[in-house]
């Protein structure tokens, strides 16, 4: 071989060592979750809310809505504490398809519950119908070159309106597309800014999908559009909005969602430790 050659061959191994660590230390970061982005100023609700309205899309309602299992949660973690749930979505929609101030009218979303299998319970209209809205744009709206400065106005728009009927807004982070990796941390930055924006927490959903899958890229988060959430991605999803609403680890919760006690520990350890890092608990 000719030193020309030799030459050559040095300076291609060194440029694949020096690619191959880059490699490595971005896996490190995805499994750490330390993304470059905005600190979220806020840390918690202050207490663990008695009623929640979530807002949103597909991503919510999907495998029998997200809402649901985290009322499953909440009452195995949180025994005796009264809770209520409402889930408001539109296929497809973003903020703006939502009149926000509808779901807070009287005699409206949340007049009455069941209990047990027949009983039907009216709550009293004096109450307040919901100490705080989670809130989802759509899956590539607030990072879209379009639709984006729609998200900052409608962000805005409805925490101003949550406010004005007594309630906290959250905002829902939501996660990259399957093949889309690099959304993340776009997303991530969106949300955490929005939040601070508005004074209002953020559930980091979509840095728990990008943990789970550096950790276990085994585990499909998705269904095979690559963007909606398979049964784990949505117990996934409900682990760390509990986290994050009730300041509560879902760590040890028997709730498992016929996943397996297996796939559930990972999901809730995932949930705790991005819910952690994130908000700096």
């Amino acid at each position: 071989m000719s030193l020309s050659r030799i030459s050559l061959s040095r300076v291609s191994l060194s440029r694949i060592l020096t690619g191959l660590s880059a490699a490595i230390l971005f896996s490190m970061s995805l499994t750490a979750g330390a993304w470059a982005q905005s600190k979220p100023a806020v840390k918690d609700l202050g207490a663990a809310p008695a009623s929640v309205i979530y807002i949103g899309n597909s991503f919510f309602y999907y495998n029998n809505s997200m809402h649901g299992h985290i009322a499953r949660m909440v009452s195995e973690g949180l025994k005796g504490h009264k809770y209520r749930g409402s889930s408001v979505t539109i296929s497809g929609s973003g903020l703006d398809w939502h009149d926000v101030a509808s779901y807070f009218r009287p005699d409206g979303i949340g007049k009455y519950s069941f209990v047990g299998d027949n009983e039907v319970v009216f709550n009293p209209p004096t109450d307040k119908l919901f100490e705080a809205a989670v809130m989802m744009d759509c899956s590539q709206c607030p990072v879209h070159p379009t639709l984006s400065k729609i998200f900052w106005e409608y962000t805005k728009k409805h925490a101003d309106t949550v406010r004005q009927h007594g309630a906290k807004p959250v905002f829902f982070m939501s996660w990259a597309y399957q093949d889309k990796p690099e959304m993340t941390e776009l997303l991530a930055e969106a949300y955490t800014k929005a939040g601070n924006d508005n004074n209002a927490l953020v559930i980091p959903a979509g840095l728990a999908f990008a943990r789970s899958i550096a950790a276990r890229p085994d585990l499909n988060l998705y269904v095979p559009d690559k963007r909606h959430p398979s049964l784990a991605g949505t117990y996934l999803a409900a682990a760390t909005t509990y986290a994050t609403l009730f300041n509560q680890s879902p760590v040890g919760l028997k709730y498992d969602a016929g996943l397996g006690a297996d796939i559930a520990a990972h999901l809730q350890k995932v949930a705790d430790e991005t819910v952690k890092q994130y908000l700096g608990r």
